[in-house]
């Protein structure tokens, strides 16, 4: 019997590998990183356009990567699972920083004042 119930939980820990089948279009990290940028960029026109509609600028910037909305969205959500989204964040920030030496510069200094931010504890 207890060789069967052992036989049982190995089978049960075997096939609980993933929580979400890899899309068949996935959208590599570093490209993803790049959307994730340029989609940063395209959210701050709304202050400066405020009564124009963003949704043209985000589809110009899936685009201009040659990529499809659901490839990103299904390749969005893989990340997110797989909990791989922190890195791909901090590399789209440091692309952020990289085509603006400003907004680093802003950066440093509102760290200074405020002091460093805590992560979210999840």
């Amino acid at each position: 019997m207890k060789k069967l119930i052992f036989i049982f939980v190995l089978l049960g820990l075997c096939s609980c590998s993933d929580y979400i089948d890899k899309p068949k279009n996935l959208v590599d990290k570093g490209l993803m990183a790049e959307i994730i940028a340029d989609l940063a960029i395209n959210d701050q026109a709304i202050f400066v356009y405020p009564d124009k509609n963003m949704e043209a600028g985000t589809r110009a910037v899936l685009k201009s990567h040659k990529v499809k909305p659901d490839d990103f969205v299904n390749s969005f959500k893989y990340y997110v699972i797989k909990e791989e989204m922190d890195g791909i964040t901090s590399d789209a920030q440091e692309i952020l920083l990289k085509k603006d030496p400003k907004a680093d510069k802003y950066v440093k200094e509102r760290l200074k004042q405020n002091g460093p931010v805590m992560p979210v504890v999840r």
